[in-house]
């Protein structure tokens, strides 16, 4: 039986929902990324919420994944981070990670609050991560998912309001994941660790990771360029 899994970043590490090709979905909550990479199930196919690939130097609005995916996404295109350099990336002071930053970027650019938050966990799935394993793990993001399993167009309503859970936006999330076949009780509540946004994501990411086993899935951008790793750097959805 074919098993894809969809994983998305929480506060207690990360949030796995298993998709089994005929048989209920699963969510699950771990500290540790490798728990859910070789869950036992075996999943086939990953999609995840993470970059994959950091360049020595980026351009203008981060890179290329980032700015294909923004130019589709209409109002929800903030959602979309700018991923610095390799060497940002690697710094763990945010000082430190601000100057290297702005060496290795032009237009030189500071790093976010927010998005040295997730430098962490970027660093985690990166020293998993190698150019053997690029048929099985995907870089991918929630939004460009809802986008593609709403017939192409980006949600109306936002998912979050200045950094908070926004209900309206949820339940729009949660009724097109109902539409494309989750049980709704499977969606009201996530597991201790996790939040409802991370769920309502890790669960339309196993559906693209399910469109990728298939070989359905879109590429941004369509030609991927490489890190100096050999990693992939491209958004799937």
């Amino acid at each position: 039986m074919t098993v894809v899994l969809g994983i998305d970043g929480c506060r207690a590490g990360w949030i796995g929902v298993l998709l089994p090709e005929a048989a209920a979905p699963l969510a699950l909550v771990t500290p540790a990324l490798e728990a859910l990479l070789d869950h036992p199930a075996a999943p086939s196919v990953v999609a995840i919420d993470m970059p994959i690939g950091l360049p020595e130097r980026v351009g203008p609005g981060g890179r290329g994944p980032e700015r294909h995916v923004r130019a589709v996404l209409g109002a929800r295109q903030s959602s979309v981070f700018s991923i610095p350099s390799r060497a940002a990336v690697m710094a763990a002071d945010y000082g430190e990670a601000c100057r290297l930053a702005l060496e290795t970027s032009e237009p030189p650019r500071k790093v976010s609050r927010q998005a040295f938050g997730l430098f962490p966990k970027i660093r985690v799935l990166d020293s998993l991560m190698t150019p053997d394993l690029e048929d099985r793990i995907f870089e991918s993001h929630p939004e460009l998912a809802f986008r593609q399993f709403n017939g192409g167009a980006p949600m109306s309503l936002p998912k979050k309001v200045k950094n908070v859970p926004h209900p309206p936006g949820l339940d729009e999330r949660r009724a097109l994941l109902v539409r494309h076949g989750y049980p709704p009780a499977f969606l009201e509540r996530p597991p201790r660790g996790a939040g409802m946004d991370d769920l309502l994501d890790a669960a339309v990411l196993a559906l693209v990771a399910r469109r990728i086993a298939s070989g359905e899935a879109e590429c941004f951008p369509p030609v991927p360029d490489r890190d100096g790793r050999g990693l992939r750097m491209a958004i799937f959805a």
